[in-house]
C-alpha cells in the first residue's frame, strides 16, 4: 500500500456498481492494494484480496450464501471477514486471528467507493445526480499509464482544447482563453468564467464561445459545469489511484437536453478521452511537479497552478514531485 494519508483516508471509485454481480467476486486494485469486492443481499463488502492461510486471492473463490470461500483449501469467511470453517478440520473452530482485513465501502452515483483508511470527508458531492432535469450518463472507465494528479490537471486544462481536440472542443484558429479568476479554498479550488470558442458545444451544428466553471472537489476528483446560457452540461470526473503511475478515470456526464442518445454521448467522450490519454502518458516528469519553478506558466494556466498550490498545502505526496 502506498503510504499517503491524504489518499488512504479518502474515498475512491474502484468499480461500476452494476458490474458487480451477486454471485461473483470481483478483483480490483487501489493504491497498490489488491481488493476483493462481493455482494450479499445488496450489501457490498471490500476486503484485502488475500486468504490468511496461504495467500491465495479470494477473488478466485466462490460466494456461498452469506460467506466467501477461498478456492485453495475452502476456508470460508463470513460477512465480517472472520473465518468460520476449515473444511480439512470441520470440528475445529477457527481462531479470531483467522480474519481478513476489511475496508470501508460505499455505493453511490452507481459506483463502488472504497477507503483504505478512515475517511475524514464524505464522498465529493455531485449535485446534478438528484436533479431530475438532468440526464446522467456513465462514461468510461478510462485507463492511464500516468499518475492521478496528471490526469486531473489535464481535465482542468481548457487551453489544450483547440489542439488536442481540434474540431471537437476547439479550433486552433481561435485558441484564445480569457482572463479568469481562481479561488483556492481549504477544501478545494474553483475557477470561474473560463471562456473558450467551441465548434459545436450543444450538438446543434453551430460554433459559439462557451463559459465554464471548474471545481476541484478532492485531490483526485473534479467537476465542471457550463455556466453560459443555453442547454446545461456538466461532468463529474474522478480518478482511481491504482498505483503511482497507473490510474483509472470514471466519468458521469449530466445534461438537460436530449438531442444525443446515451450511446452517442459515450462515443463522444470515448473519442475525447482517448485523445487525452497519450498526451497525459507522454508528460515528463511523470509525477506532477508541485514546485512552481519547475515549469513555465501562463495566465491561462491559473487553474493548474492553483491545483498544484492546493496539493502542496494538503501535503499530497502520491503522484507528485
Amino acid at each position: 500500500m502506498l503510504h499517503d494519508p491524504i489518499l488512504i483516508n479518502d474515498w475512491h471509485v474502484v468499480a461500476y456498481a452494476p458490474d458487480l454481480k451477486a454471485d461473483t467476486p470481483m478483483a480490483v486494485r487501489l493504491l497498490d492494494e489488491d481488493i476483493v469486492l462481493w455482494r450479499v443481499n445488496e450489501k457490498v463488502h471490500a476486503w484485502r484480496d488475500l486468504c490468511v492461510h496461504r495467500g491465495t486471492r479470494l477473488s478466485l473463490g466462490k460466494i456461498q450464501g452469506e460467506t466467501l470461500m477461498c478456492p485453495y483449501h475452502g476456508w470460508t469467511y463470513d460477512e465480517t471477514g472472520q473465518c468460520v470453517r476449515f473444511p480439512a478440520h470441520p470440528t475445529q473452530k477457527p481462531p479470531k486471528t483467522a480474519c481478513v482485513k476489511t475496508y470501508q465501502v460505499r455505493e453511490q452515483y452507481d459506483w463502488i467507493w472504497v477507503s483504505l483508511g478512515n475517511p475524514t470527508q464524505d464522498i465529493a458531492p455531485f449535485t446534478q445526480w438528484d436533479d431530475p432535469s438532468f440526464r446522467k450518463i456513465h462514461c468510461g472507465p478510462y485507463h492511464y499509464n500516468a499518475s492521478g494528479p496528471r490526469a486531473i490537471e489535464n481535465f482542468l486544462d481548457v487551453a489544450h482544447f483547440p489542439f488536442v481536440h481540434q474540431g471537437y472542443l476547439g479550433d486552433p484558429e481561435r485558441p484564445e482563453i480569457n482572463d479568469y479568476e481562481v479561488e483556492i479554498r481549504p477544501d478545494g479550488v474553483t475557477a470561474r468564467d473560463i471562456t473558450v470558442w467551441q465548434p459545436d458545444p450543444d450538438g446543434l451544428g453551430a460554433g459559439a464561445s462557451v463559459t465554464y466553471t471548474y471545481d476541484v472537489l478532492r485531490s483526485l476528483t473534479a467537476f465542471f459545469i457550463k455556466s453560459s446560457s443555453g442547454p446545461r452540461f456538466a461532468m463529474y470526473f474522478t480518478v482511481t489511484p491504482v498505483s503511482e503511475l497507473r490510474s483509472i478515470a470514471w466519468t458521469h456526464v449530466a445534461m438537460d437536453y436530449g438531442n444525443m442518445s446515451e450511446e452517442e454521448v459515450r462515443n463522444f467522450q470515448d473519442v475525447i478521452t482517448l485523445q487525452d490519454v497519450p498526451i497525459v502518458e507522454s508528460q515528463r516528469p511523470e509525477l506532477l511537479p508541485l514546485d512552481l519553478q519547475a515549469e513555465l506558466h501562463l495566465r491561462s494556466d491559473r487553474t493548474a497552478v492553483a491545483y498544484r498550490k492546493w496539493l502542496r498545502q494538503l501535503g499530497l505526496s502520491f503522484g507528485t514531485a
